[in-house]
């Protein structure tokens, strides 16, 4: 019996030690995990609310029927009023006889002033039998919107191709794609008091006005100009100021075009260069004579800010 209880003893002892240790194992345990060192975990940054964008066309108006703002590096339109509404283009035609004459002729081909040419409407000092080679009589036609060179061009092309100026231009607009374009004669005077000379959309024309610009370079830096001094073929030089008398204060300008006739009002064109090779052209439509300049220089301040805030 003593024996017996000697060794139940001894097992109990042994097991409180084996608890024991395991129990101390454990507080240990603990200890480390308290002690040991922890990754921090990441700070949640809170993002800053940005402001809404504020649209710099927003407050804009303008007193023509129809304008757009159109960029012709990407196609997208930045501001529109009315943009595919045919009206008439007065002397923005001359862009559509330029460009037809381009695709037909070499810039050097000779473009005669004839009778025909020198009785229409206005007198920019051209002189009967006078020869211009295609590239400066363009530059006059649309700097100084002469009347009578412009028609030269026209009258040239369509002996070339033995074409209207109607068909020509149905031509061309239907290359570009340029749904509401056609012109009737090579200036844009009105035909009537009811008919204008050419009919096209603000869409169209910055459309037209962005490929005359790829097109021919030189010709449409010429209209950047305050003034145009051309050579006739056998060295006459013709000195005429542009119709766009604030074309100086467009920065970037890389062509630019009026027209004014009583049924299409004021009309006026420019493109110019928002950075690096990247051209927009703002078109107003059916404003008034000097409100098309007003409209314009609106519209590219608003343009201006629009890139700068990007």
């Amino acid at each position: 019996m003593r024996t017996g209880w000697k060794r139940g003893a001894k097992n109990r002892m042994d097991w409180r030690k084996a608890v024991t240790a395991v129990l101390a194992g454990i507080v240990v345990l603990g200890a480390l995990y308290l002690f040991m060192p922890r990754p921090e975990k990441p700070v949640a940054v809170e993002e800053p609310v940005r402001a809404p964008a504020i649209d710099p066309f927003a407050r804009v108006s303008v007193q023509g029927k129809a304008a757009i703002v159109y960029d012709l590096t990407t196609g997208d339109v930045l501001y529109a009023k009315n943009p595919d509404a045919q009206l008439p283009l007065a002397s923005l035609t001359k862009l559509i006889t330029v460009y037809s004459a381009l695709e037909y002729l070499s810039p050097q081909y000779p473009i005669v002033v004839t009778e025909d040419a020198l009785a229409t409407e206005g007198d920019s000092g051209m002189i009967l039998g006078e020869r211009f080679s295609l590239q400066n009589a363009a530059k006059l036609a649309l700097v100084a919107s002469s009347n009578d060179i412009s028609e030269a061009i026209a009258l040239t092309v369509e002996g070339v191709r033995s074409l209207s100026t109607r068909q020509l231009s149905a031509t061309l607009a239907q290359s570009m794609g340029l749904n509401q374009t056609y012109a009737l004669n090579g200036t844009g005077l009105d035909e009537s008091t009811t008919t204008a000379g050419g009919y096209g959309s603000a869409r169209d024309i910055a459309k037209l006005a962005g490929a005359l610009v790829e097109k021919a370079p030189e010709i449409a830096e010429a209209t950047t100009h305050t003034a145009i001094t051309a050579a006739t073929l056998e060295g006459t030089m013709h000195t005429l100021s542009n119709t766009n008398h604030g074309i100086r204060h467009v920065p970037g300008a890389l062509l630019s075009k009026t027209g004014f006739t009583d049924l299409a009002g004021g009309n006026l064109v420019v493109v110019y260069d928002t950075g690096i090779n990247h051209p927009v052209a703002v078109v107003v439509l059916g404003s008034t004579i000097e409100g098309r300049f007003t409209d314009v220089e609106r519209l590219t301040n608003a343009t201006m800010l629009y890139f700068s805030s990007l």
